[in-house]
């Protein structure tokens, strides 16, 4: 059982380790973006499926690359579901690591959680590479317990630490530009509007 404060997770997950925290859909796994390939280990997970870049909405811009007209539009829409349970999928730039999406690493979802917990731990981190909690096509874990019991290596915050946890159990809606307009992924917590 490896429950810790926040100051501890931050610690940790600076150190390289893989940690755990509430956001506003379902809990994350995190690790620093360079060590992306701890979280398909954990999981269990195909690299098929790519991770999610998770920070404050001012330092994930570095990590895509688009025009001038592509990256206002973009921040038009971040702007108007961010934070929030939104990730948009957009061309990446080279800052991000190739280990968070082996199979296509030309694109990177991006993602600001609205969920104060989380965004004290980013805030501290920078940006990190997140996903669900929980084994690889199983359903996600809804408390930092199970998720302690699933994982036993990954620091979770201590049950004190989670008083204001807003998770829904619902994902995030995943959008990808494709040039043109939007794709919708996977339909989750928030309808988007074109």
């Amino acid at each position: 059982m490896t429950q810790v404060s926040i100051s501890e997770l931050v610690a940790g997950v600076v150190s390289g380790c893989v940690v755990s925290f509430p956001t506003d859909t379902v809990p994350a796994l995190a690790v620093l973006p360079e060590k992306s390939e701890l979280l398909f280990e954990v999981k269990q997970r195909s690299q098929e499926k790519p991770l999610i870049l998770m920070g404050s909405a001012d330092c994930l811009w570095q990590f895509v690359s688009g025009s001038g007209d592509e990256m206002r539009l973009w921040q038009k829409v971040a702007a108007r579901y961010w934070p929030g349970a939104l990730t948009l999928v957009l061309p990446a730039s080279e800052l991000v690591p190739r280990a968070m999406n082996p199979s296509d690493p030309t694109t990177i979802g991006l993602r600001v959680p609205k969920c104060a917990i989380a965004q004290s731990i980013l805030a501290q981190t920078g940006p990190l590479a997140t996903t669900s909690a929980n084994l690889s096509g199983q359903p996600s874990l809804q408390t930092m317990a199970e998720i302690t019991m699933q994982f036993p290596d990954v620091l979770t915050l201590q049950p004190q630490e989670v008083t204001t946890i807003t998770d829904r159990g619902i994902p995030s809606t995943v959008a990808k530009w494709n040039g043109r307009n939007w794709d919708i992924l996977r339909q989750g917590a928030v309808k988007l509007e074109f």
